[in-house]
């Protein structure tokens, strides 16, 4: 997997930011600034300039657009390191198309950079939505498995087209969705052990990250809440295959990998249930870690890491705990706070950039 780096950026017309080149540290960026004043617009960009999309939720481009832009579109312009070399990566988005330039050269495709955006406040929807769970592992699992990727697509493709059959009831769609499912049984088999596989992987590393950060010794493990869990193609077909008759009554489908869920063990209680808000915090907060880890033992690779204001769910000997764990690692982190005695605390590490956003403003300090 290859390493990228993001040195330079400007970025124009995105949210209150101002039209301002920022240079960035390779290590620890460190932004700073009180609330309100863009800080996370920041992290948003260096989001969208790799994922061409916001870590926000239901996020269209004229929210994304600058109210005072005199154009309707966004520009990017940025230097990016891939495996030690540098490129120019630029961009231009408009509400109903994107053009994209990577080394001079226009491309289509995403670059595959690895990013992990954390915030504690995403916490909450994550220990009580079914939905937000799968969604956060199947992003996780899709930037360290493209063959994971891949499968995924497939499946959501055949599940669109069988909620189709089921909905509309074309002549014949009996046959058509036998022949869907004949398809998805192999790809249901394969998801489900990719998934296993990735959690089997994960959990030796979320205890001690854990440790690390919080000081505290306690057991995190996740396991996979799913009906096809050590099954057979045939043993699959069967369980999908049992409930047409009421997925016809009521028009989509009602069986599949669509439906697993998670769940995440706190010393062997299950932390959406019984766990107070700290430890589901402190929980989140060490498997999103976790996860980054597994990239250098899986990968020898690191991802670009966006960190939103975890300092007020810190206190002081967290904090120390938490730069230090940033300070021995090799990714390129970027974390906002608008605390003093936190932003201080970074200030003592070698190769930390400061970086002051003040009403849009980006400066360094």
């Amino acid at each position: 997997m290859d390493n990228f780096k993001i040195l330079k950026l400007k970025i124009e017309n995105f949210r209150n930011l101002e039209n301002d080149i920022v240079e960035f540290s390779k290590n620890i960026n460190c932004i700073f600034g009180d609330n309100g004043n863009g800080k996370t617009n920041l992290l948003e960009a260096i989001h969208y300039l790799f994922k061409r999309k916001s870590f926000r939720k239901n996020t269209s481009f004229p929210q994304l657009l600058s109210i005072d832009s005199e154009k309707p579109e966004i520009i990017f312009s940025s230097v990016i390191e891939i495996n030690g070399n540098m490129a120019p990566l630029s961009g231009k988005i408009t509400e109903k198309n994107s053009d994209w330039y990577l080394d001079s050269q226009k491309t289509k495709r995403k670059i595959e950079a690895p990013v992990v955006f954390i915030n504690p406040f995403d916490s909450y929807e994550f220990h009580k939505t079914a939905s937000m769970r799968r969604t956060w592992f199947d992003n996780q699992i899709s930037q360290i498995d493209k063959e994971y990727k891949k499968y995924l697509s497939s499946y959501n493709q055949m599940l669109r087209q069988r909620n189709t059959l089921l909905k509309k009831k074309p002549s014949h769609y009996r046959d058509q969705i036998i022949a869907i499912d004949t398809q998805r049984i192999s790809v249901i088999k394969n998801i489900v052990e990719k998934r296993n596989e990735f959690l089997k992987q994960l959990n030796p590393i979320c205890s001690p990250v854990f440790k690390k950060i919080f000081s505290e010794e306690h057991q995190l493990e996740i396991f996979l809440d799913s009906e096809f869990n050590n099954l057979n193609e045939e043993k699959i077909l069967k369980i999908i295959g049992s409930q047409i008759e009421k997925e016809e009554i009521l028009g989509f489908t009602l069986s599949g990998i669509h439906k697993d869920d998670y769940t995440l063990l706190f010393d062997g209680i299950n932390s959406f249930e019984y766990c107070s808000l700290g430890q589901q915090k402190m929980s989140y907060i060490s498997l999103l870690f976790a996860y980054i880890e597994l990239f250098r033992y899986k990968f020898e690779s690191f991802p670009i890491v966006l960190i939103d204001d975890v300092s007020g769910e810190l206190d002081g000997k967290r904090w120390s705990n938490l730069v230090s764990f940033l300070d021995n690692s090799m990714f390129q982190v970027f974390i906002t706070t608008a605390n003093e005695n936190f932003k201080k605390e970074l200030e003592k590490m070698a190769n930390v950039e400061n970086i002051f956003v003040n009403s849009g403003l980006i400066e360094k300090i």
